[in-house]
């Protein structure tokens, strides 16, 4: 039940002045990627600001996403929120229009134990019929997934894949020595891809890909075909680059570095806001040095 190989974006959400979401250029954004290669389109995840969104705006994000992707790349929608009922409720909003496969973040601020996980993944999944990916980013929401708690999510049938966002190889290669082929691993930090995928992920879910799509595509297709010193030579010449993308709060760079490329203003919600002026100038000169 692969889902795709190789490079997935988690894109942004573009918004307007007045904080509204702007479909235009969302429209723009998503044909850019399809263009450049990319094999998979992560909306309203991390990346995409959802916990910023309500809910009726979330699941118009996503539709509008589908139809503009018409079955040409999967469409992977971010559902996972803190309590399970809510997920549930996002989960079948997204499968009622059309996601192709749902990412589920672990619950955030209201910590839990393995058990608690476990418990939630499962009653989460047990009530879609759509594959999901599980997420684990311990630095943002504060919980750690651990490896036998993958291997045992594995073994549902819905749950088919996980995106390591830990940064820590030895959990990764726990995963994997754990779950075998019951488990399709994404790395989820832009500066270890080819690292990850010769350890054995199908590939990436990458705020990278925002910028560079087709670069981070063959990146990974490299990678997947065991090419791994031509797959480190883009990993390293874009590692500067990638670190700069992150040297703020996600998406805050990578928004900026989208209007330097000529798409839309950077526009964010509060939380989030504009980059420091020097942060902005270092990005552009590393775009400029890069094309």
């Amino acid at each position: 039940m692969t889902i795709y190989t190789g490079s997935g974006v988690a894109i942004i959400t573009p918004f307007l002045e007045d904080g509204m979401v702007d479909y235009k250029e969302l429209e723009k954004l998503i044909e850019f990627q399809i263009k450049e290669g990319t094999k998979a389109l992560i909306i309203v995840g991390t990346t995409g600001e959802s916990s910023t969104m309500l809910d009726d705006e979330q699941i118009e994000v996503i539709e509008f996403a589908v139809k503009k992707v018409n079955k040409r790349i999967p469409v992977i929608a971010g559902t996972g929120v803190n309590d399970a009922r809510h997920a549930v409720y996002l989960s079948t909003e997204a499968e009622r229009v059309g996601a192709d496969a749902l990412l589920v973040v672990t619950p955030y601020y209201n910590k839990t134990t393995q058990k608690g996980l476990i418990e939630h993944f499962e009653y989460i999944a047990d009530r879609v019929n759509i594959p999901i990916v599980l997420y684990g980013v311990p630095g943002r929401t504060g919980q750690v997934m651990t490896p036998e708690t993958i291997a045992h999510l594995s073994n549902h049938k819905n749950i088919v894949a996980y995106k390591d966002a830990t940064g820590e190889m030895s959990h990764t290669l726990e995963v994997i020595r754990l779950c075998g082929d019951s488990i399709d691993i994404y790395c989820g930090n832009d500066d270890i891809n080819v690292p990850m995928i010769a350890a054995g992920a199908k590939g990436s879910i990458s705020v990278l890909a925002n910028v560079y799509p087709k670069i981070n595509q063959e990146m990974c297709k490299l990678a997947l075909e065991g090419k791994i010193s031509e797959a480190m030579k883009i990993q390293l010449k874009y590692n500067k680059f990638t670190n700069l993308l992150f040297a703020e709060p996600n998406p805050m760079p990578v928004k900026k570095c989208l209007e330097h490329l000529g798409f839309s203003k950077a526009y964010y919600r509060l939380p989030m806001t504009q980059i420091n002026d020097s942060l902005s100038r270092k990005l552009k000169k590393e775009m400029d040095n890069l094309n």
